[in-house]
């Protein structure tokens, strides 16, 4: 059997036991997650079954991001990044991503809007190389539907493949989602006035989580290509039918 053969077969093999722990689950209605204390496994509120697909973002996304930052209500830019936020700053941050470096998700609708996304970003000094900062923005008309805590599992799952021991983030008191999220997750929140930390343990990265990834990866880029193609079939056809729309228009109003 050829490698590729065996891969197929790994993946196909990883998604039908992951429905059987899926399965199991939910009559607990609970997963486990490290304790950010003392390292043993803690019950977390098991997520919808629902699938919602969320893929990695290149520097090919650079401008979409930007587009969805500067969406942003004013409330919601303070929550995000801690301050007033003009459009000039957002436009600076979007353009000084770090796309080799930190690891950028996020969720399209079906008009390819970017409606949520996270920023999980590596620690460039050495001696914290094992830590990464998670950050996450939702459009107000995307909230309620669970995708904060989504982005967050998708990239604590990413940080534990990579290597990394610890996620933290750093959020107003005020930011109560962000700190719900995290607190979900098992993670030891920590109050300094108008500010707050949030620390999580990873556990090591095993056999089924890097599975998970990839599967959850390619599931992800299957429905961005989907949503593409209907994108420019209804493009092509609004085109067509505008046309059409502009030659009736024009025949009726021409003299007879």
């Amino acid at each position: 059997m050829s490698w590729q053969a065996y891969g197929k077969t790994l993946i196909v093999r990883h998604m039908i036991e992951s429905k059987e722990r899926n399965s199991q689950a939910a009559n607990t209605g609970l997963s486990t997650v490290a304790s950010a204390t003392e390292g043993e496994t803690v019950p977390m509120a098991r997520a919808s079954s629902l699938m919602v697909p969320i893929r990695s973002l290149g520097a090919n996304h650079r401008a979409r991001i930007a587009r969805h930052l500067l969406a942003l209500e004013p409330h919601d830019r303070y929550l995000r990044f801690g301050f007033a936020a003009n459009d000039a700053q957002i436009q600076r941050y979007a353009d000084g991503l770090n796309f080799e470096r930190d690891e950028i998700f996020g969720i399209y609708n079906r008009r390819l809007e970017l409606i949520a996304m996270a920023h999980l970003a590596f620690c460039a000094d050495g001696k914290l190389s094992d830590c990464a900062e998670f950050g996450v923005s939702v459009l107000k008309s995307a909230r309620g539907r669970g995708y904060g805590g989504r982005l967050f599992d998708r990239a604590a799952m990413h940080a534990r493949n990579a290597g990394i021991g610890r996620m933290f983030i750093h959020a107003l008191s005020e930011n109560t989602p962000m700190l719900r999220i995290a607190r979900k997750a098992g993670a030891k929140v920590e109050h300094d006035g108008s500010e707050s930390e949030a620390h999580l343990l990873l556990l090591p990265a095993t056999l089924d989580s890097r599975l998970t990834e990839l599967v959850a990866e390619q599931l992800a880029l299957t429905d961005y290509r989907i949503k593409v193609q209907v994108k420019q079939f209804r493009d092509a056809l609004g085109g067509v039918m505008a046309h059409r729309s502009a030659v009736s228009d024009a025949r009726q109003s021409s003299p007879k």
